[in-house]
C-alpha cells in the first residue's frame, strides 16, 4: 500500500521537546522532496519546513527557524523533523507531504499546498501549560 504515515505527535510543555517521524510505505522516499505542514482549526494549512529530494537541502518557515530540523533516513525511508523549544502556537496536527516533481525544500513550502503527490493523515502536537 502506498502511503505516508505520521508518528509523535503528543502533549508537551513549553519548552519541550518532540520528534516527528513520517514514514513511506509502497515507494522510494529519497526520490522526493518532503515537507511537514501543520493545520490549525479555522486557519490554512501553513508549511513549517521542508527537505529536498537530492542534497537535502532544506528550508524552514520563519517560526520554526532556529527551532525545528528536517532530516531524512533514506535507509529507513523515512524523514524527521525534531521540534524543541515548543511553543503553545506550534500547537496543531503535523501533516508530511511528498512530491517527485518539486526538487527544492522551498518550492514545496510554497502554497498550493494540495497538488502534492501523497499526503499523510496527520498528526497532533499539543503544546500546552
Amino acid at each position: 500500500q502506498v502511503q505516508l504515515v505520521e508518528s509523535g505527535g503528543d502533549f508537551v510543555q513549553p519548552g519541550g521537546s518532540l520528534r516527528l517521524s513520517c514514514a513511506a510505505s509502497g515507494f522510494t522516499l529519497r526520490t522526493y522532496t518532503v515537507g511537514w505542514f501543520r493545520q490549525v482549526p479555522g486557519k490554512e494549512r501553513e508549511a513549517v519546513s521542508c527537505i529536498s529530494s537530492g542534497t537535502g537541502g532544506t528550508f524552514y518557515s520563519d517560526s520554526a527557524k532556529g527551532r525545528f530540523t528536517a532530516s531524512r533516513d533514506n535507509a529507513k525511508n523515512m524523514v524527521y523533523l525534531q521540534m524543541n523549544g515548543l511553543k503553545a502556537e506550534d500547537t496543531g496536527v503535523y501533516y508530511c507531504a511528498a512530491d517527485r516533481m518539486i526538487t527544492t525544500g522551498q518550492a514545496l513550502c510554497t502554497p498550493p499546498f494540495y497538488k502534492y503527490d501523497y499526503w499523510g493523515k496527520g498528526t497532533q502536537v499539543t503544546v500546552s501549560s
